[in-house]
């Protein structure tokens, strides 16, 4: 059975996507960008993105029972693969070993001409005790 991932806000909504869909005990993040809660991409340039964008799936994850350290694999969309070393740097402060299988891709443009990072991933729930 597909359930629906909702954070707040979810700026995702006006556009018919869900920020994730749990199947099982496997939770899939839609891509997240560095957008703040007004949904607007924030000021202060790739490093200030990336740090918004993990922030987004760190609080994705968290609303569908999982967390950074549940990831398995990630995906990695950037507009400029110049800021390679700020990923690896990214991915240093908000993942742990093992760290999660990772593909890092340059793309032409994100969905905000502002955009310059989206961060989409794939988790375990871990089942909560008591249940």
């Amino acid at each position: 059975m597909l359930q629906r991932v909702i954070t707040q806000p979810d700026n995702y909504e006006p556009f018919l996507l869900s920020q994730g869909i749990q199947f099982g005990n496997l939770l899939f993040i839609s891509g997240q960008a560095g957008a703040g809660n007004d949904g607007k991409i924030v000021d202060g340039g790739f490093l200030a993105q990336g740090e918004q964008a993990f922030l987004n799936l760190r609080r994705a994850l968290e609303a569908g029972g999982s967390s950074l350290k549940d990831v398995i694999k990630v995906t990695i969309f950037v507009t400029d693969m110049g800021h390679f070393k700020d990923v690896v740097t990214l991915r240093r402060r908000f993942f742990s070993a093992p760290y999660p299988a990772d593909t890092i891709a340059e793309i032409k443009a994100l969905y905000d001409p502002a955009a310059m990072i989206e961060i989409e991933a794939i988790a375990a729930v871990r089942p909560q005790e008591g249940r």
